[in-house]
């Protein structure tokens, strides 16, 4: 299927945005309660994590679980994830996506990761050498992401089956419980590889269309 460009400039930024710094860090979009959050960050405390997650209760719930267990170089955002992205990222500046049981959108494919033109902005934002991590409980989302993976995207990629005794998050804990086949795709970004949008810098936080029209 043919992929459409994203436009990035038309996003507006999200509610309450604050800038980040142009330092190394690691995203979880999506990120619930906070679960794998919480673990990544108490084993990796010198990594810094940005946990974006758009539901207001999942968020609040993640927020007072970091409350409880305080990681230092983890900050929960509640966040659109695509605005978010666009607004607070500089370009090769993540060294790891964490993409963990997303909406399966099993009525509108052209909202999965993989078949979405922001994927391509997505991809700007990740270091040579970096990866995104993509899990799910459904087979066929799988192996749709690694068809695009081949022929869309052109990305080398390791298929993964998840053990039957991880718990990075509440979803995985309830689907390998059922006895549920779990599956993660790691997808690397290679030297020399690039997307139209390798330049564009973070809008940080700017109104597009009151920059437009002044």
């Amino acid at each position: 299927m043919s992929i459409r460009q994203f436009q990035a400039q038309r996003m507006q930024a999200p509610r309450d945005f604050i800038t980040i710094p142009d330092t190394s860090i690691c995203v979880e979009i999506g990120a619930g309660k906070g679960k794998h959050a919480l673990l990544f960050s108490g084993e990796n405390p010198q990594k810094t994590l940005y946990a974006i997650e758009r539901t207001k209760e999942k968020f609040v719930a993640m927020q007072k679980q970091h409350q409880l267990e305080a990681r230092e170089h983890l900050h929960p955002i509640h966040a659109d994830a695509l605005p978010w992205v666009v607004h607070a990222l500089f370009p090769a500046q993540v060294e790891q996506f964490f993409i963990l049981y997303p909406n399966p959108e099993p009525h509108n494919p052209a909202q999965r990761w993989l078949n979405m033109p922001f994927f391509e902005f997505l991809l700007s934002r990740l270091q040579t050498n970096g990866t995104i991590t993509l899990a799910s409980n459904i087979p066929e989302y799988i192996d749709e992401a690694e068809q695009q993976l081949i022929e869309v995207w052109k990305l080398p990629y390791q298929k993964q089956k998840i053990a039957a005794d991880a718990a990075r998050t509440h979803f995985e804990i309830k689907y390998l419980e059922r006895g549920e086949l779990c599956q993660q795709l790691v997808i690397t970004k290679p030297q020399g590889y690039s997307t139209r949008f390798d330049d564009f810098a973070p809008l940080q936080g700017q109104n597009t269309q009151e920059k437009h029209d002044a």
